[in-house]
């Protein structure tokens, strides 16, 4: 190749692939029959119920990046 035609090829930055850890905390809509707001609250905290929809993302922390 001649020099011309490498001054003709474009430069390209050498990138490097990142993999991070990320811990989201977001609020989700769920739903549990009960007789009462505290019945309803033992039953969530037990894990019965059924989540109406994923919500928004209110936090997010990056535990480690590697490279």
């Amino acid at each position: 190749m001649g020099v011309a035609a490498l001054k003709l090829q474009p430069r390209f930055e050498k990138k490097k692939m990142y993999h991070a850890t990320v811990h989201v905390t977001r609020v989700e809509d769920w739903c549990v029959e009960a007789e009462s707001e505290e019945e309803a609250r033992e039953l969530l905290a037990a894990g019965e119920g059924y989540r109406m929809g994923l919500g928004n993302c209110v936090h997010v922390e990056i535990e480690r990046v590697e490279g």
